[in-house]
């Protein structure tokens, strides 16, 4: 009787670990930025000319979660799994709780406006699935964020449901 009740509490044991244990994917990062939501797919038919092209409608949102450190984008650099990438190489001021939004397409960046263009007419996310990388100027990361249109986009709006 003693043997089962061993047996029977290390497998109850076991079990408590498993569901305590954390995914490898859902590791925490220690910057204030994370992403906040992505818009990957565009509205209306995908077209990457620059006079006419709608990039400039699909954006990701960077937010500083800091309650008191503010963020300067310079340097920072976003990536994404097939290593199309951008990098800020201009000073964008982030105050706590503030955010910006990465354009695609050409325009003015504005901290007023909380957007930065990444003044290239090419689409960087995919419409179907996603990984995106934020990281530091040092070179670690800031933040990782995966997305599928049916797993991670429930209400078609093209926020990320997986903060990693």
């Amino acid at each position: 009787m003693h043997i089962r009740l061993v047996a029977t509490t290390a497998a109850v044991a076991g079990a408590l670990t498993a569901l305590t244990a954390v995914p490898a994917q859902a590791a925490e990062y220690s910057s204030a930025l994370k992403i906040r939501g992505i818009q990957y797919d565009a509205p209306g038919r995908d077209s990457n000319r620059c006079s006419t092209g709608n990039t400039d409608e699909e954006y990701l949102t960077i937010e500083n979660y800091s309650r008191s450190t503010t963020v300067n984008l310079k340097g920072y650099v976003v990536k994404d799994a097939a290593g199309n990438k951008f990098t800020f190489t201009a000073s964008h001021t982030l105050q706590p709780g503030d955010y910006v939004k990465l354009r695609g397409g050409n325009g003015s960046d504005s901290d007023t406006k909380n957007v930065v263009y990444r003044d290239n007419c090419n689409f960087m996310w995919n419409n179907d699935k996603d990984t995106i990388y934020v990281y530091k100027p040092s070179g670690s990361r800031a933040d990782v964020h995966s997305y599928t249109r049916s797993g991670s986009d429930k209400d078609g709006n093209g926020y990320i449901t997986y903060h990693g």
